[in-house]
């Protein structure tokens, strides 16, 4: 009769032993788990929305500045200064409190210095930020015997295939062979480099296919 409540009471043991194992097992993979969860959670990027300022980007930091562009100018904290402005033909802009001031010629990183200087005698401290909106001033010309003849922003690197797809392919007689660019440098000279359109188009003369600069002028006979 005493052996059998001893052999009942071993069970008990083994079976609370065995429970009392899988409870520090258990507790010794969550620590594990946890430690494993924080060293993943610091090599997560900052979110989208982190107070760490992002790059900032100007695509027409080395822009010159010419008649006819539009620019923006933003004095932080002072609406009545902030606005878009364009440049005249005289390369000035207007700006309320300093009154006329030269644009043209100058980059936007210029610029906004010049602007900056003269606000201070105004504004405490001003901060100032140019940017050009609409670049106006750099242009070229497609004429002749083309769909749509006229003047177009070279605002983004264009090639004579661009501009002739821009001013929307040829008309009837077109001479497309013909094709020439006329270009005036500083000195006033004008240069005329041919353009085969067949040939440019049929993998050939790729050198003729050049990038156009500002004033270039594509003639379509």
């Amino acid at each position: 009769m005493t052996g059998r409540p001893t052999r009942t009471w071993k069970r008990v043991l083994a079976v609370a032993a065995s429970i009392a194992l899988g409870a520090t097992i258990a507790a010794a993979q969550n620590s594990q788990g946890a430690s494993h969860a924080v060293g993943d959670a610091s090599s997560v990027p900052a979110p989208a929305n982190s107070s760490v300022p992002a790059a900032s980007t100007r695509p027409n930091v080395d822009y010159v500045i010419g008649p006819g562009d539009l620019l923006s100018i933003d004095v932080m904290n002072e609406p009545d200064v902030t606005g878009k402005v364009p440049v005249r033909p005289d390369g000035m802009i207007t700006i309320p409190l300093i009154g006329d001031i030269k644009a043209s010629g100058l980059t936007p990183d210029k610029l906004q210095a010049n602007i900056t200087s003269k606000l201070t005698e105004y504004v405490k401290d001003p901060s100032v930020t140019v940017v050009v909106e609409e670049m106006n001033s750099r242009q070229f010309n497609v004429l002749g015997k083309v769909l749509h003849p006229g003047s177009f922003p070279l605002n983004k690197p264009t090639r004579v295939l661009d501009a002739l797809a821009q001013a929307g392919g040829f008309t009837e007689f077109a001479k497309v062979s013909k094709i020439y660019v006329l270009r005036r440098d500083a000195t006033g000279t004008t240069t005329r480099l041919p353009f085969n359109y067949k040939r440019v188009t049929n993998g050939q003369d790729d050198q003729d296919d050049v990038l156009l600069q500002s004033g270039d002028t594509v003639i379509v006979p």
